[in-house]
């Protein structure tokens, strides 16, 4: 498959967009959403949710805290969709490609940060000098470099890979190729372990046991999966409300307190 113009044009505008969205909502970077939407533009939108949804359980638990900087799993999950789509090798072949991608555009969002500081530096000038008219500019400056910084490297990345993505898969050796399609279908167990890392399992290990027997022996697909799991979550909730009132109810028995002063 080859990329087209417009293709291009609305990932790279995307990722500008979607960036700087993540100052405020951090919504469209997430890389469940961010490989949906790249799959739609590629026409795949199974394998978008594929990369997506993988590279989304291994950000759990990963955040950029005082300003740390940490793999961008959205511009892994962008270009991971769109080279899988081009490639033809499927979502796992994404996967594979998509982390070493994060992992080098952690190198890059932190030159984009150092641009910010040094127009924050400038702000503060600005307000010494009490240049009240440079501060929106500066300011607006600031959001158009952090958008480039994602939309320069994917834009560049896809121009080059309808050609270069093409030939290296053309002339990739056989077992170069099984290894990233094996790292691609370990990874999501990786981010599963992450998942269950945060989560209190050890108060589900029934349910956990129960799903895992219900895909693995008796081929339950996933969305069946998904509506027991819903089920036992309603069914917890509904117990845990009751403890909780029957609670307050015989807490309210007791004289003493505001009722009980008479």
């Amino acid at each position: 498959m080859h990329l087209a113009a417009y293709q291009i044009i609305l990932i790279t505008v995307y990722a500008f967009i979607a960036i700087n969205d993540s100052l405020i909502s951090n919504t469209l970077t997430q890389p469940a959403i961010a490989g949906m939407i790249s799959g739609m533009i590629m026409g795949d939108l199974k394998t978008g949710l594929m990369v997506g949804g993988t590279l989304q359980l291994m950000r759990l638990g990963i955040a950029a805290f005082g300003g740390a900087s940490v793999p961008d799993y959205f511009t892994g999950a962008v270009l991971g969709t769109a080279f899988a789509v081009i490639s033809g090798n499927g979502a796992e072949y994404g996967i594979g490609l998509a982390v070493p991608v994060s992992l080098l555009m952690l190198q890059l969002d932190v030159v984009a940060r150092f641009c910010n500081v040094f127009l924050l530096h400038r702000i503060d000038r600005a307000i010494d000098n009490m240049q009240v008219k440079r501060i929106p500019r500066l300011v607006l400056s600031g959001s158009f470099l952090w958008g480039l910084s994602r939309a320069i490297p994917i834009l560049l990345m896809l121009l080059a890979g309808d050609a270069v993505v093409t030939t290296i898969t053309d002339n990739t050796p056989e077992w170069l190729m099984t290894g990233l399609k094996t790292a691609g279908g370990v990874l999501p167990v990786v981010g599963v372990a992450i998942l269950l890392r945060y989560l209190p399992t050890k108060h589900y290990i029934p349910y956990l046991l129960l799903g895992f027997f219900l895909a693995a022996y008796l081929q339950v697909p996933m969305l069946g999966v998904s509506i027991i799991g819903l089920v036992a979550a309603m069914l917890v909730f509904k117990r845990d409300s009751e403890k909780g009132t029957v609670a307050t109810a015989a807490a309210g028995d007791f004289e003493g307190g505001y009722d009980g002063d008479e």
